[in-house]
């Protein structure tokens, strides 16, 4: 098992913005090789994805800019709490 410097957990969090532990784990796992672990953060992410995928956004605001009488925009933003939607 390779040893995991705190060199390489910052390198592999700053080429792909995954946390720190979650760099620290890819690494342990592939024992310490770079490309498996970014490959690792990959698959990890998708799952995370698929997970929140299946979340409702039932929350949200909606407003309507115009620009005369001729232009219009409407933009609605969802998200899964009114806390969020309020700011």
């Amino acid at each position: 098992m390779a040893d995991i410097t705190a060199a390489m957990v910052k390198e592999l969090r700053e080429a792909t913005g995954a946390g720190m532990m979650e760099c620290k784990k890819a690494l342990t796992k592939t024992n310490g090789n770079f490309d498996e672990a970014v490959e690792e953060l990959r698959k990890s992410g998708a799952a995370k994805a698929e997970k929140k995928a299946a979340r409702i956004a039932a929350e949200g605001i909606t407003r309507v800019a115009m620009d005369g009488d001729k232009v219009a925009a409407v933009v609605a933003v969802n998200s899964e709490t009114a806390f969020v939607a309020k700011n």
